[in-house]
């Protein structure tokens, strides 16, 4: 078998890689038969050379590979006929600017297996960069209280060289005594989150203790979606109901901002669920939240002042409720708000690395098999696409 490690067609390029230099090594030593080559690029953030020292091929033809790698969508002049190709593919969810793409890979046979796609018995995602992106979307969103406050000064992320600088960088954050965090959603986000508030010594409490006592350290609670949903006729709430009927559901996570000063999202959206804290709820006197981290990035969704996405080299902006547009942040009565939607890029090695080493242990046997969680993973093969994602039909007719 042979893999290839695409170069990122797609602008601007991804410094992502799935595999790092040593773990292409260490498969190819754990595996003799696989032998590993990648394309040429200057974007990596490893170079050519590292890979090629750890016995990689450097090859810019990968017609010869059994299975081809990226990260990002593949441009279509970049896909190779019937070969399995394994990205981020954004189509599973109909999204309109990847539909010419996935009509090519049926067109053009490819097995195509989506990192999103790879789930287990119970449908739960087994890979993806949702750690990386709540520890640097907390850090973010700490580095944001202190821009607004001149507390502190956190360097912004993407200029650290990898997480134990950004661990270091945290000794300078000063929270007040009785500081307040809200953290949604208990996924890998959120516990790449949690990663960051460890390093921090905020102690988690009980939501009722949140809503009801001060303490005299900086506090958090953590909520799953059934903490902050309720039924709208007040009858009986359950994690099966809500997610079936999310329609019937309105949000009260308004009781907790009022007790806050920070709000960090690692919660999952869907279309049909509740807006989690809206422009109304914003304006509300009451709510006291000064800093709000969204790092799942609904773009005018469920968090009324994610009304854009910020960027890895510029994270925050100001949000004025009272107006609903993007203002000062330095204000007093403006909202920080950090909204980057590729979070993980800001720590590229140090996320490759995460993500390549879950790829060897929980993914790779099972490909190089063809098993099931590879199969359960694939949206086409053969000129069309399988019965799990039948669903997509009419997106690509």
């Amino acid at each position: 078998m042979k893999i290839g490690l695409l170069k990122e067609g797609k602008n601007p390029p991804d410094r992502r890689v799935p595999f790092s230099p040593s773990q292409c090594k260490i498969i190819m030593t754990e595996y003799p038969n696989i032998s590993i080559c990648i394309q040429s690029s200057l974007n990596r953030c490893f170079s050519n050379l590292e890979y090629v020292k750890c016995g990689v091929t450097l090859q810019e033809d990968l017609s010869d590979c059994d299975i081809i790698m990226g990260i990002k969508e593949v441009p279509v002049h970049m896909l190779v006929d019937n070969k399995v190709f394994l990205f981020f593919s954004h189509t599973i969810k109909k999204q309109p600017y990847n539909r010419a793409l996935l009509k090519k890979i049926i067109q053009k046979r490819i097995q195509l297996i989506d990192y999103e796609t790879l789930v287990d018995n119970h449908n739960h995602r087994l890979i993806g960069f949702g750690r990386y992106a709540g520890i640097v979307g907390c850090y973010n969103t700490f580095l944001a209280y202190g821009k607004k406050t001149k507390k502190y000064d956190l360097n912004f992320a993407h200029k650290l060289n990898g997480k134990i600088e950004l661990e270091k960088e945290m000794l300078k954050v000063k929270l007040p005594h009785s500081f307040k965090i809200i953290l949604t959603g208990n996924g890998r986000v959120s516990g790449g989150a949690l990663e960051i508030l460890s390093i921090l010594g905020v102690k988690e409490i009980s939501k009722e203790d949140f809503l009801n006592t001060n303490f005299n350290y900086p506090t958090y609670v953590q909520l799953s979606p059934l903490d902050y949903n309720e039924r709208i006729d007040s009858s009986e709430s359950s994690k099966s109901d809500f997610y079936n009927f999310p329609d019937r559901y309105k949000s009260s996570l308004l009781k907790y901002a009022i007790c806050a000063d920070m709000l960090v999202t690692g919660h999952y959206y869907a279309p049909q669920s509740p807006v989690i804290l809206s422009k109304k709820d914003l304006k509300n006197p009451l709510c006291k939240l000064h800093v709000i981290g969204d790092i799942s990035c609904d773009i005018n969704g469920p968090i009324g002042c994610t009304i854009r996405p910020s960027t890895i080299e510029d994270p925050i902006y100001g949000y004025n409720p009272k107006t609903e547009s993007e203002d000062d942040y330095a204000k007093d009565d403006v909202l920080v708000v950090m909204a980057v939607d590729n979070l993980p890029c800001s720590l590229p090695k140090d996320a490759s690395i995460d993500f390549g080493q879950v790829f060897m242990d929980q993914i790779l046997p099972d490909l190089i098999a063809m098993g099931p969680i590879s199969l359960r993973g694939t949206i086409t093969c053969n000129g069309r696409l399988s019965d799990r994602f039948n669903y997509l039909s009419d997106y690509i007719n």
